[in-house]
Parts: structure tokens; sequence; C-alpha cells
């Protein structure tokens, strides 16, 4: 089981999105629970996290990865949208695996040429699967920076990033 952790600021759209693609996580049992980190939002996005059963923290990154219950944390962006099937990928890796990984980008999902010659990537922008306790041992301030740098595995199942950061 793993929780999820989504790093958000003022995007109850995008929350929604991602929530709803992990419901059959959730029934299937891989999705133990989520956890938004909100940095101080000022729209509905409080509402939509606590309607769903989320458990909201607003301190630091370390309080939220501190606030999970599971050795394994999928890390999304608000908006992003996981593709069927993703549970049964991301069970098999974390059964055998302790490195962190990322998705695959969605066929479709890529933004065009020029677009993504001219942005910087997003570390986030394929989401993180990562041990817990490696998140713990990070200094990071924010989800971005937690995913930056790191040495990973590419998952076989996809994802839609958040809209607008397609070509980031």
């Amino acid at each position: 089981m793993l929780s999820v952790l989504i790093d958000t600021l003022d995007d109850e759209e995008g929350l929604a999105r991602t929530l709803a693609c992990l419901v059959g996580g959730a029934v299937e049992g891989v999705v133990r629970e989520v956890i938004v980190r909100d940095n101080g939002s000022g729209d509905g996005t409080l509402a939509v996290a606590e309607h769903a059963g989320c458990h909201v923290v607003t301190g630091g990154l370390a309080a939220a990865v501190g606030a999970a219950r599971s050795d394994w944390l999928l890390v999304l962006e608000p908006g992003a949208r996981l593709e069927s099937g993703w549970t049964d990928e991301v069970a098999a890796y974390v059964a055998h695996s302790s490195m962190p990984a990322r998705f695959s980008r969605a066929s479709g999902s890529r933004a065009p040429f020029l677009s993504r010659l001219m942005a910087r990537p997003a570390a986030l922008a394929q989401g993180l699967l990562i041990p817990k306790r490696r998140a713990m041992a990070s200094k990071a301030a924010d989800a971005e920076a937690l995913a930056r740098g790191l040495a990973m595995k590419t998952l076989r199942a996809g994802i839609w990033p958040a809209l607008g950061r397609q070509g980031r």
C-alpha cells in the first residue's frame, strides 16, 4: 500500500481531477491514504480535499511526508491523471524495488516541439514514486524539489501531466 501526496495551492479543479483517477487504486487496496499539502489556498481546494476524505497538512513538506502511514509515497501534481492499469505496475514495482520511479508520459500528452525546446522540464510532471525513508532524508522544501535530480526508473504505466505543465 502507498500514501499519495499532492502539493497544492489554489487548484481545486486540478485536485479533483487527480483524486478521481485515484479511486480505482483505493478500491483495489493500493492507495492507503491521500495527503494534501496545502500552501495557503484561497479557493475551494481545502473543501475538495476534505470532502474527498484526504488528510490535509498545512506545514512543510517534512510534515506531510511524516504524516504518511505507508512505506512508499506517490507524489503527484494537482491535475495529473494516471492511466488505467497503473495500480498493477506500481504494486509490482514497490514489491521488488527500493529505487524511486516515475511514470511514462501517456501517448498524446507531449507538448508541441518548440514548447518543449523553450521550457525547462518540471521534475514532478511524470509523478514520483519514492520510499518514505528516502523522502524523509531529503531536505527539499516542496514536492518539485523532492523530485529534482533523482535517478529514477521509468514505469510502463502512463500519466497525463497537469494541464499547463505538459511541456515544462
